[in-house]
C-alpha cells in the first residue's frame, strides 16, 4: 500500500529523561505504575510512527502488530493529510457542542456518511468521546426505548463471559473480569453473563457449527426465561470477541441472536469498537456474520487513531420511539462530535475508500489465516483463531489439561515471549491471564511481506518457548 511521508516534530528529549519525568508525573492506564521504577526504567516510550512501524525514544523501529491498541487502521504516515484537514477545520470552527438544538456541519456530514456504510436499518448516530461512552450510550438508549414503550421494568443486560466493554462505571458492569470490577463494588447495571463462542477445549460434537450454535442459543434462551424476558433491556456482544483471544462466532449465531431479541423484545447491540472500519475486511465486522443489530458501538478505527472519537449508531425503529413528541433524550457529552474529530473521521473514511483499504484486507486475509494456522502445530499453541487482520494464539503449558505451572508461566508468558517479540521488533499483545494468549491486529495497510514477517517472528518466538516446556 502506498502512503504519504511522515515527518516528526517531536522534541528530541533523551529517552532516560522522558522515562524519569513520566515516573514522577504520569499515571498510565491499566498499569502497575509503581513497578515502573523511580526513573521509569520499565517504561516503553514511543516517539514517532512511520507506515506500519513505530519508533521508540532510543530510535529503534518496531512493527506495530497491534495497531496502537486497534486504533491505527491506516498506520502512521497519513499525518500530512490529516494535518491539512485539521488546519482547515480549526480555522473555520474549533468547537461547537451538539447540545440543546445546536449542531455543526462536520458532525452532520459525518452522521450522514456513517448511515451510508452502516449495517442495514442503522440510520442515526449519537457521538461520544470513545468506546466506553458509546457503550453507556447504548445502555441509556435501550432503557429510554423500553420506558417510552411502557416497559420500565426492563432493567437488566446480558453480556458474554470474559467480555470487555469498557472501564467507565456503566460499561464496566457489562465487562466480565473480576480483577477489573471487584475493586469498585456492585455494578451499576444488573448484568447476566452467558457463554461466549470459544469452542476450544469443548466436546467434539461442538466442532459442528449447527450443533454449537443450537447449544449457545438454547443456553441464552434458558437464561432469558429464568430472569424473565420482561426484565431484559439489551444484549451486547462483539462480532469477534477480543478478550479471550479473537473468538469468532459459529455459523447462524448472530441470526439466532436476532431471532431471540425479536421474540423476547430486548435490543441487540453489536460492540464494534474494535471490529468496525476494516479490521475484519468489512466496514462493520458484524456484516461478515449476518448480524442485524439495533445499535452498533464504535470508536478506535473511526478516526484511524488520529483523534479521539466514539459513536453509537442507532436503528430507525429505536429512534422512532425515543423521538416521540415530548420525549427528551437526557444524555450527552460535552465533546461529542467535536468538529476536529469529525473532520478527521471523514478524511479517514475517504482515505479508506480512495486507497482501497478494505480490498487490501480482503486480498490478504486468507494468506494471513494460513500463516497463523501453521502455528497450531507448535507444542505451546493450543488454538489459533481470528479473522481478517485480527488473530490470537491460545497458549497451553506444561501441566496436564494445558495449564501452566507458576514457574513456566513466569518464565515463558511473563518473560520470554514478550521479551523475544520486542527484541525481534514486533509489538504484539501477550495476555497473562487464565488463558494466556498472543494476539496481533496489524495496521490495515500491511502488505504480504510485512504479514509474513509478523508470522515469522511469532513462529520463531513460540518455537523457542515450546522447547522450554
Amino acid at each position: 500500500m502506498s502512503t504519504s511521508t511522515s515527518t516528526s516534530t517531536s522534541t528530541r528529549t533523551p529517552a532516560g529523561e522522558l522515562s524519569a519525568t513520566a515516573a514522577r508525573h504520569l499515571l498510565l492506564n491499566m498499569t502497575p505504575n509503581g513497578a515502573l521504577g523511580p526513573e521509569g526504567e520499565n517504561l516503553f516510550v514511543v516517539r514517532r510512527g512511520e507506515g506500519p512501524y513505530v519508533v521508540d525514544a532510543d530510535g529503534r523501529r518496531y512493527i506495530d502488530g497491534l495497531s496502537g491498541l486497534y486504533c491505527c487502521q491506516l498506520g502512521y504516515s497519513y499525518g500530512p493529510e490529516f494535518a491539512e484537514v485539521a488546519d482547515k477545520q480549526l480555522r473555520e470552527l474549533c468547537f461547537s457542542p451538539l447540545w440543546s438544538s445546536s449542531a455543526h456541519p462536520t458532525a452532520i456530514e459525518l452522521a450522514e456518511r456513517l448511515s451510508l456504510i452502516a449495517p442495514v436499518d442503522i440510520e442515526h448516530t449519537f457521538f461520544s468521546g470513545g468506546g466506553a461512552e458509546a457503550v453507556e450510550t447504548a445502555w441509556k438508549m435501550a432503557r429510554r426505548y423500553h420506558s417510552l414503550r411502557g416497559e420500565p421494568g426492563r432493567v437488566k443486560a446480558i453480556a458474554r463471559r470474559g467480555a470487555y466493554h469498557g472501564l467507565t462505571v456503566g460499561a464496566l458492569s457489562l465487562t466480565d473480569d473480576p480483577g477489573l470490577t471487584d475493586p469498585y463494588g456492585p455494578p451499576a447495571i444488573d448484568t447476566r453473563f452467558v457463554s461466549n463462542t470459544n469452542r476450544f477445549g469443548l466436546a467434539p460434537e461442538f466442532a459442528d457449527d449447527r450443533a454449537y450454535t443450537a447449544h449457545l442459543l438454547a443456553e441464552l434462551e434458558a437464561e432469558i426465561l429464568a430472569e424473565g424476558p420482561e426484565t431484559i433491556a439489551m444484549l451486547i456482544a462483539e462480532p469477534v470477541q477480543n478478550r479471550g483471544g479473537c473468538i469468532t462466532p459459529p455459523v447462524g449465531y448472530w441470526e439466532g441472536l436476532r431471532a431471540l431479541a425479536d421474540r423476547f423484545g430486548f435490543l441487540l447491540v453489536a460492540d464494534e469498537v474494535i471490529t468496525a472500519f476494516g479490521r475484519l475486511g468489512e466496514w462493520f465486522g458484524g456484516d461478515r456474520y449476518g448480524a442485524r443489530p439495533d445499535m452498533v458501538t464504535v470508536a478506535k478505527g473511526i478516526t484511524a487513531g488520529y483523534a479521539p472519537m466514539g459513536a453509537t449508531l442507532v436503528s430507525g425503529r429505536v429512534v422512532e420511539v425515543i423521538n416521540r413528541p415530548g420525549a427528551v433524550l437526557n444524555h450527552g457529552y460535552t465533546f461529542a462530535g467535536h468538529p476536529l474529530s469529525a473532520a478527521i473521521a471523514l478524511r479517514s473514511l475517504e482515505i479508506m475508500e480512495r486507497d482501497r483499504i478494505l480490498d487490501n484486507v480482503r486480498g490478504l486475509q486468507d494468506h494471513l489465516a494460513g500463516r497463523m494456522a501453521s502455528l497450531a502445530d507448535l507444542p505451546i499453541v493450543g488454538d489459533v483463531r481470528g479473522a481478517g487482520f485480527f488473530y490470537a494464539c491460545e497458549l497451553v503449558g506444561d501441566l496436564d489439561g494445558g495449564g501452566f505451572s507458576d514457574r513456566a508461566r513466569a518464565d515463558l508468558v511473563v518473560d520470554l515471549i514478550p521479551r523475544r517479540l520486542r527484541e525481534a521488533g514486533l509489538l504484539a499483545r501477550v495476555y497473562n491471564r487464565s488463558a494466556p494468549l498472543v494476539q496481533i491486529a496489524p495496521p490495515l495497510i500491511s502488505d504480504r511481506p510485512l504479514l509474513d514477517r509478523i508470522a515469522d517472528i511469532l513462529a520463531d518466538t513460540l518455537v523457542e518457548a515450546s522447547a522450554r516446556l
